[in-house]
């Protein structure tokens, strides 16, 4: 895999109020994933078998990530028994439409220097889904919002845009995990700090973390165990960007900021003055997954979750997350409608 182009640390201009697997916006499951995310417990982290051990991404600093329009993507042959598993209905169509928010953020699903081609790790891993399946794969740029409406209405055969599972989506939708939904602790390249594992870890540390999101609340509580047990509260920091938290990283102001691993894992890549010291659940105490999402019965999620199984076992899988530092958030199979993250109280 030929790696060209420009130098990209783009998240540094993205804002704090990244909350994890695209929150904050409604949803047609009638729920919204930050409010989900904060439903749960978040006093530890549980690990399914599914899911590889958390480690920090294989780089750390300096990769150059293409950002062209020419992708030179991953690609993976037809497999004709899984294949014919497809729904006629959508082998007739002769593709398939899979939506994404071209407006997310590196490196899940962005635009190219073109302002018009959709890449990322996302985009990546769909056309590897719609290679087994025998399909070309037919992309539709739209808002978060209409993602769930169009996959409702059946315009959409499937969605892979850092969607996590909930029990409502459950309702209406299908899934095949192909992605632990993580939160990552973030330090200066030369702290002393080395791991964050517990709430203890984080007792008497300038911490930073975006105001309204589900890893406040997690913060928040980790914060509350700390003093109640008697040891020394955090100084919890805001800024409203990125940006702002890296240089407060890099000076000394900040000694660690937990937010969304993806974000994090890709600045860690490109700009090499920072690691990762701990990984925890962006579901709390249930574990997030991500998933491609699918309509409920319409049998297209089951040849889904096998093409994803045959990509982990031929290593194209793990090509991809690597191509984009998500080599974290690695499952070693890919299971059918999970337990998602609880739902809401009415």
């Amino acid at each position: 895999m030929s790696l060209i182009s420009r130098l990209a640390p783009v998240v540094a201009a993205l804002p704090l109020l990244l909350a994890t697997a695209c929150g904050g916006a409604e949803t047609s499951a009638g729920t919204t994933d930050r409010a989900v995310s904060s439903a749960s417990s978040a006093s530890s982290a549980s690990s399914a078998s599914s899911a590889a051990p958390a480690a920090a991404p294989s780089e750390t600093g300096g990769a150059k990530i293409n950002t062209s329009p020419e992708q030179d993507r991953v690609r993976a042959d037809k497999v004709e028994e899984i294949a014919a598993k497809v729904p006629e209905a959508i082998r007739a169509k002769g593709s398939l439409t899979a939506g994404f928010n071209g407006e997310g953020s590196p490196p899940l699903v962005f635009l190219a220097d073109d302002d018009t081609t959709l890449i990322g790790v996302e985009t990546d891993l769909a056309h590897l889904i719609s290679d087994v399946l025998g399909l070309p794969l037919k992309e539709e740029n739209t808002s978060w919002e209409n993602l769930f409406l169009a996959v409702k209405s059946g315009k959409y055969d499937l969605v892979l845009n850092n969607v996590t599972v909930t029990e409502e989506r459950k309702d209406i939708y299908d899934f095949a995990t192909y992605r632990v939904d993580q939160l990552a602790w973030q330090v200066g390249k030369d702290s002393p700090i080395t791991k964050i594992e517990k709430a203890a870890d984080i007792a008497g540390l300038n911490v930073s973390v975006g105001s309204g999101t589900n890893q406040e609340k997690i913060l928040l509580e980790w914060d509350a165990q700390n003093q109640k047990a008697g040891l020394k509260a955090a100084n919890i920091q805001y800024y409203q960007k990125y940006g702002d938290v890296l240089l407060a990283l890099k000076s000394g102001r900040v000694q660690a900021y937990l937010g969304p691993n993806p974000s994090i894992a890709y600045q860690v890549a490109v700009g090499g003055d920072s690691r990762i010291v701990g990984t925890l659940s962006g579901g709390g105490s249930v574990e997030g997954l991500i998933a491609v999402m699918t309509l409920k019965g319409n049998g297209l999620v089951e040849p889904v979750s096998e093409a994803i199984d045959t990509l982990i076992e031929n290593g194209k899988y793990a090509e991809v997350l690597k191509r984009w530092g998500l080599d974290n958030e690695a499952l070693t199979a890919s299971k059918i409608n999970p337990p998602g993250l609880p739902r809401q109280p009415k």
